[in-house]
This record gives structure tokens, C-alpha cells and sequence, in this order.
């Protein structure tokens, strides 16, 4: 067991086996297919793990905004975290490709090279009806969309009603799925595609560098392209898009509970309700079961936070990541599923220590090397008003701890 638990190291105990579910989803299927039918047909590991990581994601990017509270900041940590890893696997998936040994999505050569680039480096591919280069980055259009979402609700002080944005998405995605049933935003138009995603690129980018009302505007408007673009974009099903969207922000609402912003039965509420809509979003007899599953996990995982968790889960969630990205490359070019994950942890361990942890330092120096401008919802000194006091003295006393490596650089 590790000697002391980190302040997070529950959401990396959480990560690992998510992205190891993943894997085994994808790897099921081609290794033993007729073994893993009878998986799926139970429970979609893959979804579970998914959901999972839409959970974490839920609960840790709106700390990670108010821990900085800097807009600044936030996007140039994503960037850091994000990018490096993204461009080294969709660089290994075309030398694979090219080499013949991972067949890549046939659609990459019908839409126009650059269209595709924006599209895949934004991670808006999945929202803009483009092909993905790694078929698994559908996720990270849905992470995208809640980033935007999360950072004009932060730009406006509107970041503590994540609970009743919660409730209203899943009551919004059962009708909305109803009426809009597939992807209706671009219909494969290129020019549409390429308009979105620069004016994402440039919401973004003014959300960066400018400052007062235009940051403001820019972060606002970004916010509401990852609404539409999510619930009109979802290649899925605007259903079950606006339910990933709502789950993630009960994630939100649990990080308001645990703050003390909130109660608990109220982020309760939360949860329950996105399940209530969620679980017939999709006609398939192991979504609702992993569905409920990950909301489970997630809260166990919660219940638990403040104990220690065995260090391989916690070092496996530190390198989920690179497992996620970059477990669908090795699925062609090797034989067995023995080898398969002894070839790809190993891979992983290497990329997390290589290109992951050496970006994400650089990301917190170059924050580290500038004064915060002020941000909307900031007292006069370009800080947040202190949170509420916590109603246990040990978990008061952790919130002054230093936000823990393992976790922080996860976030």
C-alpha cells in the first residue's frame, strides 16, 4: 500500500483500471472475439471506462480552473498536457500505417488533409463529423466541448450551478435525442467544419490573450460552440452526446459538495437523474449496466478518498493516458493478448516519462513564469475567495497540502 494517501490519488486509483477496461474492450474483441460477445452483451467495459474518465474529468477540471484562477493558465495547462502525448501517437499511428501494420479509417482520404489536421489536433474531430486518425479520440471531442463549457461558466461566475446544469442537460438530452437522433450540425460540409473549428481555435485564443470584456465575450463564446456543437455535432446520437456532457457535470457537482458549496444529497440528485435519463439513451444491453457501474465506481472511489490505494493502481492512473491513446495501435501489429499488454505497459511507462512528464513541466514553468491577469469572478489580487470550511479537521487540513504531483499533473 502507498504510506500515505495523496489528496487525489483516489481519481489515479480510479484512471487505471478505467483505461485498462478500454483496453480490454478493444483488445477482446480482436484477440477472442467470440470469448468477449459474451462480455459485451452484459456489460460494455468499454463505456464503463469512459464514463469513468468523464466522471474525473467532471470532478477535477473545474478544481483545476478555480485552483489557478487564471484562464491563461488553465488553457496553457491543457495544451501542455494534451498535445505532446496527442501529436506522438497520431505521428506513430501514420508510420504504422504506412509501414501496413494499422489500418487507418479509410474516410481520412476523402476529406481534405488540412480539414483533418484542425480537426484531429483540436480534438473536435467527433463533434465536426471528420475522420479521427485514432478511432479511441472521440472522447476527447466530448472533454474539449465540457472545457469550453466549463471555462465561459468560470469567465461569468456562473462555475457553482453545475448540479442544476447537470439535472437540465439530462433532462434536455431525452427530447433533444428524440428530435435530433444523428449528427445534424455539418452533414460532412467542409467549409462548415473548418469554420467551427476556427472559431473554437479563435475563442480560445482570445480567451488566452486578451483581456477584460473580450476575454470575457471569447470565453462565453466558446462555451456556447461546445453546446452546440455537441448537441447538434454528436456523431452518436445527440441523446447519448448531452448525457456525456451531463454526466460530466455531476461529476462537477460532486467536487461542489465535497467544497461545501452544495449539499450532498443534492449532488445525489445530480447523479440520479442523469442516470434516470441516461440509461435508455442507447439500445444496447450493456450500456445501462455500465452506465450504473461507473457512477458506482466513481462513488466508491469517493467514499474511499481518504485512504490509501495500492501503488499500482495509483501509477497506472498516472500513465492512463498514454494507455488510452495509444493501446489501439498495438492491436494489428502483435499476435497474442499475453504480449500485447507486456508490450504495452512497458510502451507506456516509456512515453508517460519521455514525452508526458517532461511537457507537463514545462507547461508549469512557463505558467509559473507570469503574473496572473485578473479573471471575471477574481477578487482585486487575481485570486478566488477562499472556499467554505470543510466539516472534517483532516480534510480541512489537507486543502493546504501542495496539490500532489501524481494527481496534478493528471488533471
Amino acid at each position: 500500500m502507498s504510506p500515505a494517501p495523496t489528496r487525489l490519488a483516489w481519481l489515479d486509483a480510479l484512471r487505471g483500471p478505467a483505461a485498462l477496461a478500454v483496453t480490454a474492450h478493444h483488445a477482446g474483441w480482436s484477440f477472442v472475439p467470440a470469448v468477449w460477445a459474451v462480455v459485451d452483451r452484459r456489460i460494455d467495459l468499454g463505456t464503463w471506462g469512459v464514463f469513468v474518465f468523464f466522471l474525473v474529468s467532471g470532478y477535477i477540471i473545474p478544481a483545476s480552473l478555480e485552483r489557478r484562477g487564471d484562464l491563461r493558465a488553465f488553457w496553457t495547462g491543457r495544451a501542455f498536457r494534451l498535445l505532446p502525448l496527442l501529436l506522438t501517437a497520431l505521428g506513430l499511428a501514420f508510420l504504422l500505417g504506412l509501414a501496413g501494420l494499422l489500418p487507418l479509417d479509410p474516410r481520412l482520404g476523402e476529406r481534405p488533409a488540412p480539414l483533418v489536421a484542425l480537426g484531429n489536433l483540436t480534438m473536435l474531430q467527433e463533434l465536426l463529423n471528420l475522420p479521427p486518425v485514432i478511432g479511441v479520440t472521440w472522447t476527447l471531442s466530448y472533454e474539449m466541448a465540457f472545457y469550453l463549457i466549463s471555462v465561459g461558466l468560470f469567465a461569468t461566475g456562473q462555475a457553482h450551478r453545475s448540479a442544476g446544469i447537470a439535472v437540465s442537460l439530462a433532462a434536455l438530452a431525452v427530447p433533444a435525442g428524440l428530435l435530433l437522433p444523428g449528427a445534424s450540425i455539418n452533414g460532412g460540409a467542409d467549409l462548415v467544419a473548418a469554420l467551427l473549428a476556427l472559431a473554437v481555435v479563435a475563442a480560445i485564443a482570445v480567451t488566452v490573450l486578451g483581456r477584460g470584456r473580450a476575454r470575457t465575450a471569447a470565453a462565453v463564446a466558446g462555451g456556447l460552440l461546445g453546446l452546440a456543437l455537441v448537441v447538434l455535432g454528436s456523431r452518436a446520437g445527440t441523446w447519448q452526446g448531452v448525457i456525456i456532457l451531463a454526466a460530466m457535470f455531476a461529476g462537477t457537482a460532486v467536487h461542489r459538495a465535497e467544497q461545501g458549496t452544495i449539499s450532498w444529497r443534492t449532488a445525489g440528485l445530480a447523479a440520479l437523474a442523469v442516470l434516470a435519463c441516461g440509461i435508455p439513451a442507447k439500445d444496447d444491453p450493456g450500456w445501462a449496466p455500465a452506465l450504473v457501474l461507473a457512477f458506482a465506481v466513481f462513488g466508491l472511489g469517493l467514499a474511499l478518498r481518504h485512504r490509501a490505494f495500492p501503488r499500482v493502481l495509483t501509477r497506472l492512473g498516472v500513465i492512463s493516458f498514454s494507455v488510452y491513446l495509444l493501446h489501439p495501435l498495438l492491436l494489428r501489429p502483435l499476435p497474442n493478448l499475453p504480449l500485447y499488454y507486456v508490450v504495452l505497459i512497458p510502451l507506456c511507462l516509456v512515453t508517460y516519462h519521455v514525452v508526458e512528464a517532461p511537457a507537463q513541466r514545462l507547461g508549469r514553468r512557463l505558467i509559473a513564469s507570469r503574473t496572473p491577469l485578473p479573471e471575471v469572478g477574481t477578487d482585486a489580487a487575481g485570486g478566488h475567495p477562499p472556499a467554505p470550511a470543510r466539516a472534517s479537521g483532516a480534510a480541512s487540513g489537507s486543502r493546504s497540502r501542495r496539490w500532489p504531483p501524481s494527481s496534478g499533473d493528471h488533471e
